[in-house]
């Protein structure tokens, strides 16, 4: 049996690690993996040592909160793994916690692969030597990025993006309404204030007056908020009563995100993960994004493109709107909402660039990752 250590940081890289895992054991059955892994990963045989929670920290002053026991976490982390030997180690995504743990396991001969390119493209393109020293091979999952790692001499495997293998090409809007007893006639708006905790909020209060904004001029609009943990559904409902918008027509589903966005006519949205499944489910939206006013003044000087969302990023230009930060009002958030809804040219745009760029992704991600990873065994 070949022992395999993995690292996972959050609910998205959980889901990349379960269906790595799973093709690797398709391919390998007596391979055995531990590490740090949430509830898929576990589902699919990986052992976890701590609580996927525990990286789960955005932001420069949240992280400095948390500093001393990350730390801890990571010294105590590289002597479990250099005492079971692995054949080699996988860090999914957490670049500021992998990053520095696979440079310290790589020193000792355990080969390092990184999945998920750190987004070097948008923040900060500075590391790439310490990427170059950290990590045996990256595996990329979007199609500019292997050009960047290659011309500094990284090994590079680009796979593309699993949900665009998981995700069909034409979601199925009345099937999403139905399950969720919405009328085929009605507006939806998905709400989707983030999937941590520090991220609803500094969005709840901002979604929730844009909801009380855009029920003035259509009051018989659904708005529907996908949570993922009782902790978020609390925050979510704590802003509800603090706003006094009891009576406000927003159901919050726990889960079922994808039926929540199929559903939709137009989902605004946290900048993140969840915009690239906004836009494979072909859905126009709005993103948003604020964050502790020092985090932002420190990373708005490191930023050299002009977007920061996915979409924007792979199009290569402002498919969609973004407001962050100050920009991030009730007033400009819900005038900017009814501008895209009664814009029908632009919502066809909008489509036929999500098609394009979910034609690029689907690359049957997991199978690719794992033969890349399969070459250092």
């Amino acid at each position: 049996m070949a022992k395999i250590a993995i690292v996972a940081g959050e609910a998205s890289g959980d889901l990349l690690g379960s269906h790595l895992i799973k093709a690797l054991k398709n391919k390998r059955p007596d391979l055995d993996f531990f590490g740090i892994a949430g509830p898929k990963m576990q589902a699919q045989g990986a052992k976890t040592l701590y609580a996927i929670e525990r990286l789960s920290v955005r932001g420069y002053v949240e992280v400095i909160k948390h500093l001393w026991g990350l730390l801890k976490l990571r010294r105590d982390l590289v002597k479990t793994i250099l005492s079971e030997k692995p054949a080699l180690f996988i860090g999914i995504d957490a670049p500021d916690f992998n990053f520095s743990l696979e440079k310290k396991l790589k020193t000792h001969g355990i080969p390092t692969i990184h999945y998920v390119s750190p987004s070097i493209w948008a923040w900060r393109g500075g590391r790439l030597a310490k990427i170059k020293r950290a990590v045996t091979h990256l595996l990329a999952l979007f199609p500019f990025e292997p050009k960047i790692y290659s011309d500094a001499n990284i090994p590079v495997t680009y796979v593309g993006h699993p949900s665009a293998d998981i995700f069909p090409m034409t979601p199925d809007i009345v099937a999403a309404r139905e399950t969720l007893k919405i009328e085929p006639h009605q507006t939806v708006i998905t709400l989707m204030p983030g999937s941590r905790q520090s991220e609803v909020s500094q969005h709840a209060d901002l979604l929730i007056k844009t909801v009380q904004l855009l029920l003035q001029k259509m009051p018989e609009t659904v708005f529907l908020t996908p949570v993922i943990t009782r902790e978020t559904r609390e925050l979510f409902e704590r802003a509800i009563y603090k706003n006094n918008a009891q009576g406000l027509s927003i159901q919050i589903l726990f889960g079922h995100a994808d039926l929540a966005i199929a559903a939709a006519d137009i989902v605004i949205v946290a900048s993140g993960t969840a915009t690239l499944e906004v836009a494979l489910l072909k859905k126009p939206m709005v993103i948003i994004y604020k964050m502790p006013n020092l985090s932002w003044q420190i990373l708005k000087r490191m930023r050299y493109q002009p977007y920061i969302g996915l979409p924007n990023i792979l199009a290569g230009r402002f498919v969609v709107p973004e407001l962050l930060q100050d920009d991030a009002t009730p007033e400009k958030l819900s005038a900017v909402t009814l501008n895209l809804l009664n814009d029908k040219t632009y919502l066809k745009e909008i489509n036929d660039t999500f098609v394009h760029i979910h034609h690029q992704l689907k690359q049957n991600t997991a199978e690719k990752a794992a033969n890349a990873i399969l070459a250092y065994l």
